[in-house]
């Protein structure tokens, strides 16, 4: 009898949370997680406004106050539009589809590019008689009259970022060996 109790506490502590917020998981903040405001319902954490307060323009006002009072009030704001969105189910239309889509995948693009290019950048080796060779030529061709010394920084970086790309051309082109691509040509020519 004793531990049917105990069961019956337990289920009711656990379920506590879902019976106050109405059922809406998504309306629960993350367990230890401090509540500055709630919208309609919707947690607000300390965790959240502090991230949004310190990324906002907000941030660079004196009057810390009234400032973190005004940011409250935009990201209170935020989540009453978006609220009004899904309800209006905004957020399930193909044009919104199709942009978050374009945004996913253009996000991973530049993570992707910038991974490899931190990659590759620790590949590239510039020699010192290279720096010196594209000196002479930039001498040859009048496109300087700075000492060799003046110039070395920008000329260096300038053949790094190259065999980077060069590097990242290569990469690119092995992606595309090893797939399977094939083109309309067609159908290319006919657009205009």
């Amino acid at each position: 009898m004793r531990f049917k109790i105990l069961i019956v506490i337990a289920v009711a502590v656990v379920m506590l949370p879902w019976v106050i917020t109405g059922c809406d998981r998504q309306q629960l903040a993350p367990p230890g997680s401090a509540v500055i405001a709630r919208v309609r319902g919707y947690a607000i954490t300390a965790g959240e406004f502090e991230e949004a307060f310190t990324l906002s323009a907000f941030a660079a006002r004196a009057d810390k106050l009234q400032a973190r009072r005004e940011c409250l009030d935009w990201l209170i704001n935020q989540k009453l539009i978006l609220l009004d969105a899904q309800r209006h189910d905004l957020d399930k239309s193909p044009d919104f589809m199709k942009s978050i889509e374009k945004f996913w995948a253009q996000s991973l693009l530049s993570v992707a590019m910038e991974e490899r290019s931190l990659e590759l950048r620790k590949e590239v080796r510039v020699r010192e008689v290279d720096v010196r060779r594209i000196y002479d030529n930039m001498v040859k061709d009048g496109v300087t009259t700075k000492s060799f010394e003046d110039v070395y920084p920008q000329i260096k970086w300038q053949a790094e970022k190259q065999a980077e790309a060069q590097l990242l051309n290569s990469w690119i082109n092995g992606l595309r060996k090893g797939a399977d691509v094939s083109i309309n040509d067609v159908m290319l020519m006919s657009m205009k």
